[in-house]
């Protein structure tokens, strides 16, 4: 089961899991164009609604019998300085990008549990270990999902059920495009803007694909950690770029806590 198949890295995800003979229900928000396919269910799921999630997941269980992995990848990303956020946009994010995957993950818990047996992936970012200036509430609903996960990693091993949290760079997929959003700007983080992302323009024009990961190349990474059952790390990178990012977030927070004379150094 795959939230948020119809584009990017979901729909990369989908196709990949089909082409590997795996029976796949993607769930969408609204019209799709993803391919007939024999062993392909597509059901439209806003995943901010509890009960919807839940529903969905008792109607992919009635068509495929089980769910063996959930993927939760639907999710946008939001521009903009804590200061210029609305409690529209934070409301928004936070239901989508944190609480919309702890429902999906409540509802196939008790199915997993049943069956004892299943995998639940979370799609997260490098930006969930360290932070950059202007995604301060993407950041945060990202943090926020790994903060849940892996408290849930420790309670649902005992079911035979694994959680991994999966850890992107720079993808080249519509994320930054589509499927970014705008807090409206104040003109005193202009600069900022300009500095960071080379325009101060809000929505920013649209680019060209850049230089990150592909989606396919990071849905078969996925699907590699799926079948990876004696793997027993939670977090995983994905991309050239990732280990390097974090590597630099984690320097960063140790420096800081070390300013603290009683942090042991070793």
């Amino acid at each position: 089961m795959i939230t948020g198949g119809n584009r990017g890295l979901g729909r990369a995800l989908t196709l990949a899991a089909l082409d590997a003979g795996h029976s796949v229900d993607a769930t969408v928000r609204g019209t799709h164009s993803l391919p007939k396919h024999e062993r392909l269910t597509v059901q439209t799921l806003d995943v901010r609604d509890r009960r919807a999630a839940h529903e969905a997941a008792e109607l992919a269980v009635a068509r495929l019998g089980r769910i063996d992995v959930l993927v939760n990848n639907a999710g946008y990303g939001l521009i903009g300085a804590v200061e210029e956020v609305s409690e529209e946009d934070a409301r928004a994010i936070i239901d989508t990008n944190l609480l919309g995957p702890l429902w999906l993950s409540q509802a196939v818990i008790p199915v997993m549990r049943g069956q004892g047996v299943g995998h639940i992936v979370q799609i997260s970012t490098v930006g969930a270990v360290g932070t950059r200036p202007l995604l301060g509430l993407y950041n945060s609903t990202k943090w926020g999902l790994e903060a849940f996960s892996e408290a849930m990693a420790a309670e649902v091993q005992q079911f035979g059920i694994r959680v991994s949290l999966i850890e992107p760079g720079a993808l080249d997929t519509d994320w930054a495009g589509g499927s970014m959003r705008f807090s409206s700007p104040t003109n005193a983080y202009d600069s900022l803007r300009t500095e960071l992302f080379g325009t101060a323009e809000v929505p920013w024009p649209k680019s060209e694909p850049g230089n990150g990961t592909t989606p396919e190349s990071a849905a078969s990474a996925i699907l590699a950690r799926v079948s990876a059952t004696k793997d027993p790390r939670l977090r995983v990178l994905v991309g050239d770029d990732a280990p390097a990012q974090v590597r630099a977030a984690l320097d960063l927070r140790q420096e800081d806590y070390a300013r603290d004379s009683r942090y042991p150094t070793s």
